[in-house]
């Protein structure tokens, strides 16, 4: 068992009409409000005109068009209204794009410089302003953790922002996701799914976590077909809403071997060049790079994955076993509207080495540590791979 922090200083208030509890959380922090959102769907399902009737009196900004892979560029535009007009917090709406870009605003709120230096030194981050989230969309995870991720399309780079940037409060409603579109209900399964892969397939867990992750994936694989099938299904969307709070939040990593997110790591490449859907690219990159990490020694982690997850016989072959449930990976998300190569995205190597060495120098954990331990030459291998 290793040793471990768990810190969730974040209120999840779940559930049907959450939202007009907003009014007596925020009450305490000010009335100039800063609302973040990605497109017109928040206005379209009400949520937007909700927003305005229950702060009636308050003064709002806002910020719309925050993208799918959030852009500094929008992070700058929400640290000049932020400054300008002494916003008190941010109202962000939305999926995980919107909280990571409120993230970055929060912390660009008292920084002196550009917001992209605390994407690049976290050490810089101090004070940030707070932040309250309603979510519509189950993926990422950003409404219960303290990180980001955040995108440069002048230096070809998306990278991960981590801080004191957890959210005061997140409203999860699963209704503010019925109206999710099939590919993004598949794709934000996928984010969730790789999530707690990469907790779980480690070379040392232990059996509390093991647990954890089996639970996740198992209603990961149960509820996404439910959702994309019948998108008005609470119950489905209540399930998938849950375990994206829970897969990123740190829960799931508590005692255990830590992993450098490997799959991650290779995403956000791919994503700063093409500017892919996060989960898309994880679908692609996760049957690839289980397959290049199965060997003798890590065979056993997969088999247990099939018998525990996918109920494969527990008195089979190992190798079999193991090379079953990483072939159960794929069709799932094949099942689900997934592409499986980045050619059917117009993907090619043109950057892979590039991409390699990018994150080989800027990724939070050293990918000698991954489940099989991987150089250069490696991750380029499981890119190829991905074609």
């Amino acid at each position: 068992m290793e040793k471990f922090d768990l810190y969730l200083p974040t209120r999840l208030v779940f559930g049907k009409d959450r939202i007009s509890e907003l009014p007596e959380l925020t009450k305490s922090y000010g009335r100039k409000i800063l609302l973040t959102y990605g497109g017109g769907s928040i206005k379209r399902s009400g949520i937007y005109d909700r927003i305005k009737s229950l702060y009636q009196g308050a003064e709002i900004f806002e910020l719309s068009g925050i993208e799918p892979n959030p852009k500094i560029d929008s992070i700058r535009q929400g640290v000049e209204i932020i400054k300008q007009h002494g916003i008190d917090f941010i109202l962000a709406v939305g999926g995980g794009s919107v909280l990571d870009a409120s993230k970055n605003m929060a912390a660009g709120a008292f920084y002196d410089g550009d917001p992209w230096d605390l994407v690049v030194d976290a050490s810089k981050i101090g004070r940030t302003l707070p932040i309250f989230a309603v979510l519509t969309l189950s993926a990422t995870g950003s409404e219960y953790d303290n990180s980001g991720v955040i995108t440069n399309d002048a230096t070809h780079e998306k990278m991960p922002i981590f801080g004191n940037m957890w959210p005061v409060a997140s409203i999860c409603d699963p209704q503010y996701t019925f109206s999710v579109p099939a590919n993004q209900t598949a794709a934000g399964a996928a984010d969730i799914m790789s999530h707690t892969f990469e907790s779980y397939l480690v070379r040392h867990g232990n059996t509390l976590t093991d647990g954890f992750c089996e639970a996740m994936l198992r209603t990961v694989i149960k509820n996404a077909p439910v959702a994309i099938r019948e998108p008005h299904n609470y119950e489905a969307r209540a399930e998938l809403m849950m375990a994206s709070s829970f897969g990123c939040c740190g829960l799931l990593n508590i005692g255990r071997e830590v992993s450098p997110w490997v799959c991650h790591g290779l995403e956000h490449e791919l994503s700063a060049f093409y500017d892919i859907t996060h989960g898309v690219g994880l679908a692609i990159l996760t049957p690839v790079w289980m397959k290049y990490s199965l060997n003798a020694e890590t065979a056993p982690r997969f088999a247990n994955y099939g018998i525990n997850v996918f109920g494969l016989d527990k008195n089979a072959d190992v190798m079999s076993n193991a090379n079953k449930a990483i072939e159960l990976t794929a069709a799932f998300f094949k099942e689900i509207g997934l592409p499986s190569k980045l050619s059917e995205i117009g993907i090619d190597d043109s950057h892979f080495e590039e991409m390699a060495d990018h994150v080989r120098k800027i990724w939070f954990g050293d990918f000698k540590y991954a489940l099989r331990p991987l150089d250069r030459q490696d991750l380029i291998n499981i890119l190829k791979g991905c074609l």
